[in-house]
């Protein structure tokens, strides 16, 4: 798909850690079968939260996979997320660093919360010791940036480097940033996704005092269910995805693999309420209409929606709003699916996990399928993809995602032609 001048830019590597497995080939396998990640928190039952499940990240050790523990002690769990889907994403896309100019090789990462975990462990450390045992290492682990930063140093990336944070939004925003650094010929090459660690008792916790996620903590493979008129909220997940952005001739030179095509961005805000997204769902449709604009595609082009579909009431009914103001009849003729119904809702790394599943399923041409959609909600009545993956023609996808603070934010990919 030609972009009008622009420099295309491509998609030649991923990587990935998840509840559904921690590499693209278990993740995507996991997906397009419509399996579940959701686990009880053994913790969170012993201190009788209202919610005791989450799509946890298993038979994961980072200090194995990248080859040092000392790194591992002094980085947050956050970090080992970003930096071992890094490291996928680096060998699978085949890129050589001694072969790249590394002054035009650059990260942008996404993250809601960053080092929760060292947060934590800081403050009780305080309490419990006092401040003079606190961590040298406290402040450089809890950062926001510490994933991107660490991914640049362990690979020598000197281009663009810094993150986002925009609560569930954020790695929409770094992909976002990641495609414009390279558009505007800032950088040939980008590391971009997200990541977020969150399952701790302060991210459990405070969540629960939200009041917004699911407590069907007797049934954890039942509890995420977006458009379904049983939901009752979200389930919490963690993990990261890092993929590698390329610019398409220089991918192009070195005979790189090719997933798909970024062709567009939109973002917005609601300017409405923190917690709650706007009932008119206006945002979320202009950015959209951004993205397929940016795209230079028409709304007919569109096959296949990731949609944010967080299992919420008034999200995945706002987020049908949307699509049907955007797509108005040919909503009813495009797949939509919700891959949290799998994964539970990473926060800031959903929009990367979910952008990886798009590409997939524009490579495979297999829409990944809405898990749980057994009795849809009335007020969600477009085709979600219940329960099965379809194979199906994808040539334009769209992957959206939602956050507090009312931002939204929209990308487009296209099949790759040559």
């Amino acid at each position: 798909m030609a972009n009008n001048g622009r420099r295309r830019v491509v998609i030649t590597g991923m990587g990935i850690v998840s509840p559904l497995g921690n590499n693209l080939k278990d993740f995507w396998a996991a997906v397009s079968s419509g399996a579940n990640g959701i686990r009880t928190v053994p913790w969170a039952v012993e201190m009788k939260l209202a919610t005791t499940i989450a799509g946890t990240v298993t038979n994961f050790d980072a200090a194995e996979l990248m080859g040092d523990r000392k790194w591992a002690r002094q980085t947050d769990p956050f970090v080992h997320f970003a930096a071992v889907s890094a490291a996928e994403a680096m060998k699978d896309s085949g890129i050589d660093t001694a072969k790249v100019d590394l002054d035009r090789f650059g990260c942008i990462l996404g993250s809601g919360i960053g080092g929760l975990n060292e947060i934590e462990d800081g403050h009780n450390i305080l309490h419990a010791r006092g401040p003079g045992r606190l961590s040298p290492f406290f402040i450089p682990k809890l950062m926001l940036n510490a994933a991107a930063g660490n991914i640049a140093i362990k690979f020598g990336l000197r281009g663009p480097n810094f993150s986002t944070a925009s609560a569930c939004a954020s790695a929409n925003h770094a992909l976002g940033a990641a495609l414009r650094t390279i558009q505007y010929d800032d950088a040939d090459i980008m590391l971009t996704g997200g990541s977020e660690a969150s399952i701790t008792v302060l991210g459990l916790g405070g969540f629960c005092a939200a009041r917004a996620m699911s407590t069907r903590n007797h049934e954890p493979e039942k509890a995420s269910r977006p458009f379904d008129k049983d939901r009752d909220g979200f389930v919490m997940g963690e993990g990261g995805a890092v993929l590698v952005f390329e610019e398409l001739e220089h991918a192009k030179r070195r005979g790189a693999h090719i997933y798909a095509e970024v062709i567009g961005y939109g973002a917005t805000d609601d300017a409405f309420h923190m917690t709650s997204p706007a009932e008119d769902g206006m945002g979320a449709s202009r950015s959209m209409q951004l993205a397929l604009k940016d795209a230079r595609v028409d709304v007919s082009a569109v096959n296949y929606i990731n949609a944010h579909g967080t299992s919420t009431e008034y999200n995945d009914k706002t987020e049908t709003l949307a699509v049907k103001r955007v797509f108005g009849d040919h909503a009813r003729k495009l797949m939509m699916s919700s891959t949290k119904s799998m994964t539970g809702h990473l926060l800031g790394a959903s929009g990367a996990v979910e952008l990886v599943a798009t590409a997939m399923a524009i490579k495979q041409d297999v829409a990944p399928p809405t898990r749980n959609l057994d009795n849809p909600d009335p007020a969600c009545d477009l085709d979600y993809v219940p329960n099965v993956a379809r194979q199906a023609r994808i040539n334009v996808a769209i992957s959206n995602s939602f956050g507090f603070g009312g931002h939204n934010a929209t990308l487009a990919l296209g099949k790759f032609n040559g």
